[in-house]
């Protein structure tokens, strides 16, 4: 099927994902940003408030760690109230599999961890079709390889605590994903696939040398290592195939662009511009052309006061995008509801979604709207929308 004959399978360009990570931290106890936030608590409402912001495709996740308490027993309940939620609200679920959180018993270096996730996969299908037997289930098998990987595998921030392990780590972690996909696809054909990787831009110091310019080089370039291993570019040992692919999902934030050695972040709100900072445009059309899929911003936000002027960036750049011929298909606010940090769960929330958490002694967080980043929002919305006139996407996808 050629690119230019495909459709976008999502209900809304503007997406809302809800933190869904069950990891353990770096102190080794289990977070879960579900309940932590109240989105299990109020999912009625959280789903009637997106609906105001023109906002019906979402991004969830089922927590492995809470689904499979016991080897290959799954308690589907959870995900079943969730699913039902979607359904009273006309609301679209994109559900990751495991979203960086792993049984107790589990870690990417077990060797029986592809065999446990395989299994996992083929049962939340089966589950999801005994719920939903009709629609498009778009699934996202494990976010964010990459940062995983060195997050567990390079500095101990999370399960399996090593050091120097993140190639081991993340390989690990792909036999799975593929294998995974594999099983998905035995028992319904019709699953698309959409990966979720950092997009980053490094490049060397002023000065560098000529190793240390080839080193950034490939630093920069080993961004793509679990896509190319993924699509069978890479480790065709593991099975990988281009058809595991139907769509390229990025997660881009501020810190996303930094100088290699020393590592210093890239400043993107500067005026005049950093010389250094990559425009996003740029970054989704090189990733498209790597893969000749459509793309998606998975995830993206900003912490604090810049809420809105990030926001006011992302909309242009991404009308640009289009404007080249980039084949965008959506823009996920992630997270759409703020949330504290993994690590230090008792100190202050990172301000960074489109609703401010307010926690309760006694019941969930309540949510209250930053209308600065609401406006922001609109204004993009529709930057969005005139763009995507002049594409070949159809305009309606940036509306209910």
């Amino acid at each position: 099927m050629s690119l230019a004959s495909m459709q976008s399978p999502f209900q809304s360009f503007w997406m809302a994902g809800y933190e869904c990570t069950d990891q353990l931290n770096c102190f080794g106890h289990r977070v879960d940003f579900l309940p932590l936030t109240g989105h299990l608590q109020l999912l009625d409402q959280d789903y009637q408030d997106i609906r105001q912001h023109n906002l019906s495709t979402v991004r969830e996740g089922i927590r492995w760690s809470h689904i499979e308490k016991i080897p290959y027993q799954y308690d589907w309940s959870t995900v079943r109230t969730m699913l039902a939620a979607g359904r009273r609200h006309g609301i679209q679920q994109i559900w990751d599999i495991c979203h960086f959180g792993y049984p107790d018993d589990l870690t990417p270096l077990h060797p029986l961890f592809a065999e446990r996730f395989t299994a996992l996969c083929r049962a939340f299908v089966q589950f999801y079709r005994s719920e939903q037997p009709e629609g498009q289930l778009i699934v996202t098998p494990i976010n964010e390889v990459s940062f995983v990987s060195w997050l567990g595998g390079d500095v101990r921030g999370t399960s399996p605590y090593c050091v120097h392990q993140g190639w081991e780590v993340k390989y690990g972690l792909m036999r799975a994903y593929i294998q995974g996909v594999a099983a998905m696809r035995e028992i319904d054909p019709t699953v698309r696939i959409l990966t979720t990787e950092p997009l980053i831009n490094i490049i060397p110091r002023a000065g560098a040398t000529r190793d240390e310019k080839l080193r950034a080089a490939q630093y920069h370039d080993n961004q793509f290592q679990a896509v190319d291993m993924l699509t069978g570019r890479m480790c065709p040992e593991l099975g990988g195939r281009p058809e595991y692919v139907d769509m390229l999902g990025f997660n881009f934030y501020y810190d996303n662009q930094w100088d290699m050695e020393p590592r210093t972040r890239i400043p993107w709100a500067d005026q005049p511009a950093d010389r250094r900072w990559r425009p996003l445009r740029h970054l989704l059309a090189a990733a498209h052309k790597r893969y000749n899929r459509p793309v998606v911003l998975t995830e993206t936000s900003h912490p604090g006061h810049d809420r809105p002027h990030w926001m006011a960036m992302i909309g242009r750049e991404c009308a640009a995008a289009l404007r080249m011929g980039v084949p965008l298909w959506g823009v996920c606010l992630y997270p759409i509801l703020d949330r504290p940090d993994w690590d230090f769960l008792d100190q202050d929330w990172h301000r960074s979604g489109l609703w401010d958490a307010v926690p309760q002694p006694d019941g969930p967080p309540l949510r209250v709207l930053h209308e600065p980043y609401a406006k922001a929002l609109q204004e993009a919305q529709v930057r969005v929308a005139r763009a995507l006139v002049k594409s070949d996407l159809p305009a309606e996808l940036t509306l209910l």
